[in-house]
């Protein structure tokens, strides 16, 4: 148990307190272009960990006169704090960071995105909960990670049931603290995603009320700064290759790959497997209509309160989105 608890205080859980910091970023730096270039990653535990551990993109880089480093974080809104100080020049994120981030003024640019991953995310209760349906919510204390994925995951989930927000009792809660009201019985019901997710099924015996299959698509994307891809293209497109390769192995080869991301998280393997079984592998290019479901969210937030000002999603397209 120690481990999985080490793992929930440091990875995802730190979103909650990166949050703020995005209002208070210095401004953001111009890409410094020099003789040789260098690509600078930012990475989470996760598939860009895999990528390199493979070594495959120096490789591929090399030969463009391009070196590459590595910094790991431990959640999305820091990757997107550092890029917009101008220390990194690329990362992975969920679908909500870039929406505070770009209104905080952070430069960034989708560059690629995931297939939806809409079964990676529910809303949980007690294994002998009352709770049988959404509409069973009402009035429920419903904890989950303040302006998150699945905060506006629940927010949609309760419209698409004829439910307000303002029906249910918001505990905002970070993954750590969450999965331990939900364990004491403080709390109702619980909205996370993976891997906390599969974790909460197999050690507490937690059952699905709904996941997100037909209501959002809970992506994840990748981004640089507008500069540097405006900058750097081939770069960029050699990295997206290298990713949809990585990505294209483990959706042919899901045990080995749940194997390598058990060893980053320190989970056991079984409720990786789980986690990885309802995984929807696949890269995209980003496009309008995938910047339009950013769209929603960004101007969800905004009727939350959650941001202090409309923001165009479109306004951190890379250059030759279609």
């Amino acid at each position: 148990m120690s481990t999985r608890r080490d793992f929930l205080k440091l990875s995802l859980g730190a979103a909650a307190t990166a949050l703020p910091l995005l209002g208070t970023l210095a401004p953001s730096r111009a890409f410094a272009a020099s003789g040789a270039r260098t690509l600078r990653i930012g990475n989470q535990k996760g598939a860009l960990s895999i990528l390199k551990g493979r070594g495959t993109l120096e490789t591929r880089l090399a030969p463009l006169g391009v070196s590459v480093t590595w910094t790991e974080f431990n959640a999305g809104p820091v990757q997107l704090e550092a890029l917009n100080v101008g220390s990194i020049d690329f990362g992975d994120v969920g679908d909500a960071p870039p929406i505070f981030a770009q209104a905080a003024g952070a430069p960034l640019a989708y560059v690629a995105a995931t297939l939806p991953r809409s079964q990676s995310e529910a809303v949980l209760v007690p294994h002998d909960s009352t709770l049988r349906t959404v509409a069973d919510l009402k009035g429920k204390r419903v904890a989950f990670n303040k302006g998150s994925n699945v905060h506006y995951f629940l927010v949609q989930l309760l419209r698409h049931h004829g439910l307000d927000y303002r029906d249910v009792r918001p505990v905002f809660l970070a993954p750590a603290d969450a999965r331990a009201a939900f364990e004491n019985g403080s709390i109702d019901a619980w909205v996370i995603w993976d891997p906390f997710y599969a974790a909460a099924q197999a050690t507490l015996g937690a059952r699905v009320l709904a996941d997100a299959s037909g209501v959002v698509g809970n992506r994840g994307y990748y981004f640089s700064s507008l500069d540097y891809a405006k900058r750097n293209p081939d770069v960029i497109r050699t990295l997206i290759d290298e990713i949809a390769k990585a990505d294209d192995w483990g959706k042919q080869h899901r045990s080995e790959y749940a194997g390598e991301l058990a060893k980053l998280w320190g989970l056991p393997a079984p409720i990786v497997e789980q986690a990885v079984a309802r995984t929807q592998f696949g890269t995209v290019p980003i496009t309008k209509a995938i910047l339009g479901e950013q769209q929603k969210i960004a101007d969800t937030f905004l009727e939350l309160g959650l941001v202090p000002r409309r923001i165009d999603v479109y306004e951190a397209a890379a250059p030759g989105v279609a």
